[in-house]
């Protein structure tokens, strides 16, 4: 067979020869760019360029166990929340010359083992996972997986790192901007309660409300899922109490939900928003300011916990000996719009 580089793909070595460097010089400039000099990199990459080569990553990595690679499960890419997070990991992957590929579970518990089980046949560097469940619930995931994972939005039952905003502080502003405003008798409406993050956010709704010794009380109104028609459902739950036992306020478990609870009530008579009801949302959702009725919110750092996971993560891939598993806890912050202050 012919070794005229002009007949077949160009390869590492052919690159290395034009650039004048050794083979590990090229390696290290698809691999570990920050460790190369600018010069020598640039007269690598000039070289790459040239000659059209394009590495076989997947074959580098079933040779060396090495792989520029970072597999990203997100539970639900309808949620600009977790949108902005993979945003943060993507920028802090590529700032230390790593890629991050999604895939989107869509809430179902099915297609994320899905795919965590291709990103490990795939033998990517390290893997990011909003869970489904609780990762103790998880025996095959705890017990079987070979690859460094941090989990975002979930604290870790297991050994891993794990990022997370603080969903009981958000529920607790949350609901305690409803009682600041005025607002008596309350109702959380939620869904999906075996995730950690709904969960949390009730606790700290429950917790702003025992600190009023009574005076304010609030019941749980449960949808199937999070998205707008389960909030509507909600909303023709409330449409249909009797006038004497309809809520004044609305803490939802997520923005999609507050917008079909505001799309069912704002225009029946004695559910003007916030006049008779106020309503706030949670996670700071595009759909949360795109509303007719702008929703207020609790917003969630998703960038920074996004920035966060992957550096942690990456200290993990490159330096396993070092590396201690860190819990990391970010705040909230309640943003206030048109839905829930009666005042303004």
């Amino acid at each position: 067979m012919s070794d005229d580089p002009t007949s077949r793909p160009a390869r590492m070595d052919d690159v290395a020869k034009l650039a004048g460097v050794s083979l590990g010089t090229v390696s290290h400039v698809l691999n570990h760019p920050h460790r190369v000099a600018p010069r020598t990199l640039d007269r690598v990459r000039r070289a790459i360029e040239e000659l059209g080569f394009v590495p076989d990553r997947r074959a580098r990595s079933l040779a060396g166990g090495v792989s520029s690679m970072i597999g990203f499960v997100v539970i639900d890419l309808t949620n600009s929340y977790f949108v902005d997070m993979a945003r943060g990991a993507e920028e802090e992957a590529n700032l230390a010359g790593m890629n991050v590929v999604l895939g989107n579970s869509d809430i179902q518990a099915e297609k994320e083992r899905t795919y965590l089980q291709l990103f490990h046949e795939e033998r990517v560097a390290g893997i990011l996972l909003t869970p489904m469940e609780n990762l103790a619930d998880q025996a095959w995931l705890s017990h079987e997986w070979r690859r460094e994972l941090v989990l975002l939005n979930s604290e870790a039952d297991v050994d891993r790192c794990s990022v997370v905003p603080d969903d009981e502080l958000g529920g607790y502003l949350a609901a305690r901007h409803l009682i600041d405003v005025g607002r008596r008798n309350l109702v959380f409406a939620g869904a999906l309660y075996h995730l950690a993050p709904v969960a949390n956010r009730l606790r700290g709704a429950e917790r702003a409300v025992a600190e009023t010794n009574g005076a304010v009380r609030m019941t749980t109104l449960t949808a199937r899922g999070l998205r707008p028609h389960h909030g509507r459902d909600i909303g023709s739950q409330l449409r249909d109490l009797p006038a004497e036992e309809r809520p004044d306020g609305v803490v939802a478990a997520a923005d999609l939900l507050a917008l079909g609870v505001v799309q069912a009530l704002s225009h029946l008579p004695g559910f003007r928003i916030p006049e008779d009801l106020s309503v706030v949302g949670y996670d700071n959702n595009q759909a949360s300011w795109e509303s007719a009725i702008p929703l207020s919110t609790v917003a969630q750092p998703g960038y920074e916990i996004g920035r966060t996971g992957t550096r942690l993560l990456i200290e993990e891939i490159r330096e396993p000996a070092r590396h201690l598993h860190q819990r990391v806890r970010l705040d909230p912050q309640l943003i206030v719009r048109a839905s829930s202050d009666p005042r303004a």
